[in-house]
């Protein structure tokens, strides 16, 4: 059923109490862990090592040495951190990004902000003023508070599927013609790791004058435009070329469509971005706070950022290659098991909901003892219907990490852990 301001909220989005904090902690190790060392893809917790399937450092960026000495030497050159916000200066290093990150995204400009909450919290309320926002049922977290800051300031909240394209149709034809219609989704889901049919989207929102605004935090980096040959994909994967996200992946403009998106991922930096018309950018200079109201990133960050760029252009599609491997050996695993995952586009973010009635702390007692480290997803943090776990690969990760991965799902499995594939 479509959710509307003023409505119950669904589970996923309720804010958790301390005391579900702490029954979280007592559950598993893996939750609000203290991680005391690295070693490539293993971290230490305590005494016990596991592989880190838990980072979303997609293409490794993070252990890169050739980033971590770019960083080194801007921080040297700038020192650890800028000294204003960026309505009052800009190190060199921001109009840098924003030059060479618009000509990756083929975008008419861009803003880079701090964080991707920063901008569902300031850019989608500043989007959608006393309008209506329709955030789709399975977008992440930030852009349903951001909705709902947008709701505390005047504006209609409104739910819908991504499935469901006449569902949006619907609720943008019963909307207010006359005031800002802002459709948000994720790109490449953040639990499913599934890419949504978005020429389809925009094009109902440019039916109904609706501007579409895309997060894909998790897509950026790893899926990218593809050349129309054989399979259609490029650079020899289903993953496209060039990393540069969702819009190109999928061949749409960006007309009427805002795309955001993140480094904190797969250029493992802190910085995020908007990707907008230039005279949108300006006044987003000061319609979104942040660009004035918060401290910036770290100079290693904003270097990173741009060695990163090099990496990208030298070797990015020789490490999604690596990274499309190992997401389909892991993915192959699981359909020799007939265990079930929503993932249909093997990005690497693999969702695995549990069987129903098997308890989260007996599957997470399991991975740890065989050295596993997970992002689990526990009741309330996401719906009942959705507790399990998600894995997420890099292409820092190696074969034996997936062999170690594997062993530890097919033990699951034998337990009955995991839910099972319908036939």
């Amino acid at each position: 059923m479509t959710k509307a301001s003023g409505v119950h909220t669904p589970d996923a989005h309720r804010v958790p109490s301390t005391d579900q904090l702490d029954r979280l902690r007592a559950q598993t190790p893996m939750y609000d862990a203290v991680i005391e060392e690295v070693d490539g893809r293993r971290i230490r917790i305590g005494d016990h090592w596991l592989v880190d399937f838990a980072s979303c450092n997609y293409l490794g960026f993070d252990l890169d040495p050739e980033i971590i000495a770019a960083g080194e030497a801007a921080v040297r050159r700038w020192g650890t951190h800028p000294g204003w916000s960026r309505l009052l200066g800009n190190p060199r290093l921001y109009p840098d990004i924003e030059e060479r990150l618009t000509e990756l995204l083929g975008a008419p400009d861009s803003l880079v902000l701090p964080t991707i909450t920063h901008i569902h919290m300031s850019v989608l309320p500043a989007l959608v003023d006393s309008g209506s926002v329709f955030v789709e049922a399975s977008a992440h977290k930030t852009i349903y508070d951001g909705g709902s800051y947008a709701r505390g300031l005047g504006a209609q909240l409104y739910r819908w599927h991504a499935d469901d394209p006449d569902e949006l149709a619907r609720l943008l034809r019963s909307a207010a013609a006359d005031r800002p219609r802002v459709v948000c989704l994720d790109g490449v889901n953040s639990m499913t790791g599934n890419i949504p049919d978005l020429p389809r989207l925009a094009a109902v929102c440019r039916e109904w004058g609706a501007l579409l605004y895309v997060d894909d935090a998790h897509g950026f980096g790893v899926i990218g435009e593809r050349d129309g040959t054989g399979d259609g994909a490029g650079g020899g994967t289903p993953y496209g070329t060039r990393g540069n996200a969702v819009v190109r992946h999928c061949a749409e403009t960006y007309d009427d469509v805002v795309l955001v998106g993140g480094f904190s991922k797969a250029y493992s930096a802190l910085l995020a971005f908007v990707a907008v018309p230039t005279a949108l950018k300006e006044e987003l200079k000061l319609a979104a706070p942040p660009y004035l109201y918060s401290g910036p990133s770290p100079v290693h960050s904003l270097a990173a950022v741009l060695a990163g760029f090099d990496v990208n252009d030298s070797r990015g599609d020789e490490l999604r290659a690596t990274l499309h491997r190992l997401t389909a050996r892991v993915l192959a695993h699981l359909r020799e098991l007939r265990v079930h995952t929503p993932n249909r586009h093997a990005t690497p973010v693999i969702e695995l909901p549990l069987s129903a009635g098997y308890d989260l702390k007996d599957a997470a007692d399991l991975l740890w003892r065989h050295g596993v480290y997970v992002t689990l997803a526990a009741y309330p943090l996401v719906p009942r219907g959705q507790v399990g776990f998600r894995v997420q690969l890099t292409a820092a990760h190696t074969d034996e990490h997936v062999d170690q991965l594997n062993a530890a799902l097919t033990e699951l499995a034998a337990h009955n852990a995991l839910r099972p594939t319908l036939l």
